[in-house]
């Protein structure tokens, strides 16, 4: 039975898209070492990352937009990137495990599954698949938009990253719809032209 493990990356932060993978994974070439992508440090993530882009059957990354996730609120928007990785994939698995507590919509057999990240390893590859194709967006945005340090924070409402957000405002890479961000909008400081 073709096992597929679906995660996300990037709920939580302030900006840039939400960002889903996934893996199928081939049982004759076992990757050792896959785990919760929370729980690895980032060189081992990107060490694992690389493997599992070799060794799986199929996998796809996907994201949902930032308009996306102020259209749809950040819970539909993760589905439909789900939905999107799932869909991207060369081969159709037989069913889909998520992390979590809820399925997107498609057509496979579906299961969630709490703390799946670390319990099922089509799950933990696809954790890892996520959070480094994020962490990957995230420096290269941090390029283009250095005055907000995304290179540390990775988007996360992190006490710096919400003073950099006071001082230079929210530019089109923030999803405006969360609380933070939208209080800054709604009480803007006095921008200057080159902030964004």
């Amino acid at each position: 039975m073709l096992l597929c493990g679906v995660d996300e990356a990037g709920r939580g932060p302030l900006c840039g898209p939400v960002t889903a993978a996934a893996v199928i994974l081939d049982p004759a070439r076992p990757i050792a070492g896959l785990n919760d992508s929370k729980k690895l440090s980032a060189a081992k993530r990107d060490k694992l990352a690389v493997e599992i882009r070799e060794k799986a059957l199929a996998w796809c990354i996907a994201e949902a937009s930032v308009e996306e996730i102020d259209r749809l609120n950040i819970l539909h928007a993760t589905m439909l990137a789900m939905q999107r990785a799932v869909a991207g994939l060369a081969i159709q698995p037989d069913k889909v495990m998520v992390d979590g507590n809820r399925c997107p919509p498609i057509s496979i057999p579906c299961e969630a599954v709490v703390k799946g990240d670390a319990l099922v390893q089509e799950i933990s590859a696809a954790s890892i698949l996520a959070k480094t194709a994020r962490d990957a967006l995230l420096l290269e945005l941090d390029q283009r938009y250095p005055q907000y340090g995304l290179a540390g924070h990775k988007g996360y409402p992190t006490a710096a990253h919400l003073a950099a957000l006071r001082t230079h405002g929210a530019c089109e890479i923030y999803r405006k719809s969360f609380g933070p961000v939208r209080d800054i909008i709604a009480n803007p400081p006095l921008w200057t032209e080159e902030n964004c």
